[in-house]
């Protein structure tokens, strides 16, 4: 069994588990013969994940519209970032999968990695409450995320639309500002992404960078369902 190690697993998380059943559950990949598996403790974690995340960019930007959160958490709350998390404690290592999934490279998957952690802060709040798994779950994004921003977390769009701009037409994406309205404190700016001359999309946001991610994945949307993509 894979487990013999699990105080390992504990110095890696930050938190040692007192209930044996709990974090076996959790740690259980649905391929394992038992009569139990990690799919429900997934889902109360994929829920406690949200909130704290979500409480988290609500405290932290302030200033920010509630699109903008929106995005930020989904950039955080996700089975790429999920994935990312448990790597940073190993947790493939100490997961029960089947002969069949190990095999397959099961310790690997984004999606079992994804899942399992999701269970793990689950079961951690099951026993601990919310508090330790803020404190837990926002370590380990602070470790992974060296910066956490709207520039560093959205730019993906715009390293997209580059992508297939250049791809498609030989030529980079144009961001030109349409409007700027409000007061100094609470601007708004309207960006317009120009591909040849042509307008792809329009966008706001509360800074200019914020309403350039935003036209950016509106141009993307735009550009598959015309190129087919």
């Amino acid at each position: 069994m894979r487990n013999e190690n699990i105080n390992k697993f504990f110095e890696c998380l930050g938190y040692e588990f007192q209930n044996e059943n709990l974090i076996t559950e959790a740690l259980t990949h649905k391929s394992y013969t038992r009569d139990y598996n990690n799919e429900r403790l997934e889902f109360l974690g994929d829920a406690v994940l949200d909130l704290v995340v979500g409480e988290f960019l609500f405290e932290e930007f302030k200033d920010s519209e509630e699109g903008t959160l929106s995005k930020l958490r989904a950039a955080l709350v996700n089975e790429t970032s999920f994935t990312k998390l448990a790597n940073e404690i190993n947790l493939g290592d100490y997961i029960y999968l089947s002969p069949a999934e190990e095999h397959n490279n099961g310790r690997h998957k984004p999606s079992i990695l994804s899942n399992a952690f999701e269970a793990v802060m689950g079961a951690m709040y099951l026993e601990a409450g919310l508090d330790k798994v803020k404190e837990i779950s926002l370590k380990l994004i602070f470790n992974v995320y060296k910066e956490i921003n709207p520039d560093n977390l959205l730019k993906d769009y715009k390293t997209t639309l580059q992508e297939i701009t250049q791809a498609h037409f030989g030529c980079t994406p144009d961001y030109v500002l349409l409007s700027a309205s409000g007061p100094d404190h609470k601007k708004e700016f309207e960006i317009g992404v120009s591909i040849n001359n042509k307008i792809y999309s329009k966008a706001k946001g509360h800074s200019k960078k914020v309403a350039q991610q935003n036209a950016a994945k509106d141009a993307i949307s735009v550009l598959k369902k015309e190129l087919k993509l």
